[in-house]
């Protein structure tokens, strides 16, 4: 595939020059969503990367692996010293390894290998170098974004009364995968955890969790406390819904909320307040702006409106507004106070200003932008008002 080879030489030299600006000659990568970003294909293996753009993929499986030329089947890690000597390629003074997620074992497993090599973490270089994304790499979250809409647009075809969070997640986990979802999601951290998504009603929104999500809900087990958790949704509750958009790999971030009938006149305020955080946001992230800038706006718009106190959660808020977004769904950098990056054009940030009120549920619009010179292009433009089930 000539188009695949050349979108994934130009990641692999933008890699290349952010490893000579760190003075790490040598990465290996073994994760499966870095993988991904470094071959555009899923196999188990490594692909090892210089500071000088030689790039080499060990494959462990599968055994028909597509033939490459810079492909090299090996049986396990312990066989790549040799063949990069036979490649005429010598051991690094330094290698990068995702210590941030590798465990010790396979860290250790993979010192030996490099023998003498200095050891360094990859895993920040490698966040840093997948927050800005490829032009191929926005059109596969754009196509995510039109099958991620097309679903939202049947929602309110699914409900029937006295119909249970779940099942009403079920229903729409039903259109997603007929819609072409692949039926997962990449998530970043050890400690992050979801099925297909959340789909939040009424009083289990404020329900906290154990996961850093904007919004909780208890699930349905203590295995995996997150999101709906098998209420009959009532007459005068808020359903938010935050399902997964990964049809291809990549992945769009969108909530849209609807009613079960009228809503307090609170819950319309605040989700306008939402809406228009998000289009002042969509003017003023501009390439050169601080990351935290964008959830200090966020913060004096909130206390304009006097909803301090519901913002990003009730009982348990979230210390976030957004985040980085791709082939994981919580990529960097992170939309908090605290965060001192700087947007560049290209990343793509999913933003989700939400609130929560006490027995009526969660309100708040999410959309996935890209930035661009003039402001955010937004990736999932569906209509962003609260509709009625009834």
């Amino acid at each position: 595939m000539p188009e695949l080879r050349g979108e994934v030489s130009l990641r692999m030299r933008r890699l290349s020059a952010a490893m000579q600006g760190a003075g790490m000659e040598a990465m290996l990568i073994a994760s499966n969503a870095n993988l991904y970003y470094a071959s555009g294909r899923m196999f188990r293996g490594y692909v090892y990367v210089t500071a000088d753009g030689k790039v080499i993929y060990f494959v462990v499986r599968p055994a028909d692996f597509e033939p490459d030329p810079d492909m090299v089947v090996i049986r396990k890690p312990e066989l790549i010293p040799a063949e990069l000597e036979r490649l005429g390629l010598p051991m690094p003074a330094n290698v990068g390894l995702e210590l941030d997620v590798l465990s010790y074992s396979d860290t250790e497993r993979l010192r030996k290998v490099f023998g003498t090599s200095e050891m360094r973490n990859a895993s920040p270089l490698l966040r840093q170098c997948r927050q800005v994304k490829t032009e191929r790499e926005i059109s596969m979250m754009r196509e995510d974004g039109v099958h991620q809409m097309e679903v939202y647009r049947k929602i309110d075809q699914l409900y029937k009364r006295d119909m249970t969070d779940v099942e009403f997640q079920i229903a729409i986990e039903q259109l997603l995968r007929k819609e072409g979802n692949l039926g997962f999601l990449r998530v970043s951290g050890p400690l992050m955890e979801i099925n297909l998504g959340s789909v939040i009603a009424g009083p289990n929104a404020d329900a906290p969790g154990p996961y850093e999500f904007a919004m909780g809900g208890a699930g349905v087990s203590p295995a995996l406390p997150c999101g709906a958790c098998g209420e009959i949704m009532r007459v005068g509750e808020a359903v938010m819904v935050d399902v997964n958009g990964c049809f291809n790999g990549y992945q769009t971030d969108m909530t849209r909320v609807w009613s079960i009938g009228r809503l307090p006149d609170l819950a319309y305020k605040a989700h306008e307040c939402s809406r228009r955080i998000l289009r002042r946001l969509e003017k003023e992230a501009l390439p050169g702006v601080e990351v935290g800038e964008l959830y200090r706006m966020a913060e004096a718009i909130v206390a304009e409106e006097g909803l301090e106190a519901y913002f990003m959660g009730h009982r348990q808020h979230a210390p976030f507004i957004g985040h980085g977004v791709g082939i994981e769904l919580n990529e960097t950098p992170p939309v908090t106070g605290r965060c001192r990056d700087l947007l560049k054009e290209g990343m793509t940030l999913a933003l989700e200003p939400k609130f929560v009120l006490p027995g009526v549920g969660a309100v708040g619009v999410e959309n996935t932008y890209v930035v661009r010179p003039s402001g955010l292009e937004n990736l999932t433009p569906a209509p962003e008002e609260i509709s009625d089930l009834l």
